[in-house]
């Protein structure tokens, strides 16, 4: 007689990071929105992003202060790959929102981010790269490109232009993943780095070239902006997303961050008053097993 069972502890383990990995995807899921609603204010990518990096930044430099910089960890390289790649996405994304819509940017940046860490993942930590993943990623490519096709992409200059930033956050958030993952660091002190960094690399630039020019902005706003892009976004969903990668891998952890077109769309039912289209909720099904079968979940096992 043939049954299918799920080893209890496997399941338990990897339900704890998914926990972990849905509510770093939830607060991503409200990331885009909240940026591309500042842009249509008197805010500029260049302004929210130095809300972002000024608040988490200054909020987790006594963090780092005490914890440093684990350099003997990271190495230079490392440490590169954490600033940056915590850094760069965030300018790419919300430079790419002025050439392209906040769809496209859920759908190129989140969606296609589970892919880049798994190949980097593959080369550098040799993490399997496994049958069932190779099932997965088409699952979640194709459903992120029907979402994405969905709304109306078209091939254009402006748009070509938004997509690139787009797919350059996913590949500068792979090496950030991977950096983490490689030197074992939690998801809160591999933050800190990253806004720490950001707050002594690009604060003073933004000062020196912008003038904090979003002094002039309505105070709702940028309180708005600071709570959602320095607090929740810049310093939760990445101590919830490290634990995601350090429980389940680092291209499983990963790979929950193409949930997020998924859960913007069902988001923004309520929100927005927008349903998605039959082709959406396909794709959203797609994704969803998609990020399942990648991030590790316990499958039935054939037992005699």
């Amino acid at each position: 007689m043939t049954d299918f069972a799920v080893p209890g502890r496997a399941a338990a383990e990897y339900i704890r990071g998914a926990l972990y990995g849905l509510a770093a995807v939830s607060i991503w899921s409200g990331w885009i929105v909240v940026a591309r609603l500042g842009l249509k204010t008197s805010l500029t990518p260049w302004d929210i992003a130095a809300l972002r990096f000024g608040v988490a930044g200054l909020l987790l430099l006594p963090y780092v202060v005490r914890r440093g910089l684990a350099l003997e960890r990271l190495g230079w390289i490392g440490l590169a790959a954490i600033v940056l790649g915590g850094g760069a996405p965030v300018l790419f994304a919300n430079a790419g929102l002025l050439f392209a819509p906040a769809a496209h940017a859920g759908a190129l940046f989140p969606g296609v981010m589970p892919l880049a860490v798994a190949l980097l993942a593959a080369a550098i930590l040799q993490e399997p790269f496994t049958g069932a993943k190779k099932i997965g990623f088409v699952l979640i490519l194709l459903g992120v490109f029907g979402i994405a096709w969905g709304t109306g992409s078209a091939i254009g200059s402006g748009q070509t232009i938004g997509h690139a930033l787009f797919l350059g956050s996913a590949a500068a958030w792979a090496c950030y993943t991977v950096a983490m993952r490689h030197a074992r660091l939690d998801g809160l002190h591999a933050a800190g780095i990253a806004a720490v960094g950001a707050l002594f690399i690009y604060v003073p630039a933004y000062l020196l070239v912008e003038g904090a020019s979003f002094a002039g902005a309505p105070w709702s706003d940028l309180a708005l902006q600071a709570f959602v892009q320095g607090l929740l976004t810049a310093i939760a969903s990445l101590v919830f997303y490290g634990r995601a990668v350090s429980i389940l891998g680092a291209s499983s952890g990963a790979a929950f961050a193409a949930l997020s077109p998924a859960m913007t769309a069902v988001m923004a039912i309520p929100i927005l008053g927008e349903w998605p289209t039959a082709t959406d909720w396909i794709a959203i099904a797609g994704i969803s097993a998609g990020v399942y079968v990648v991030s590790g979940g316990p499958l039935p096992q054939r037992r005699t």
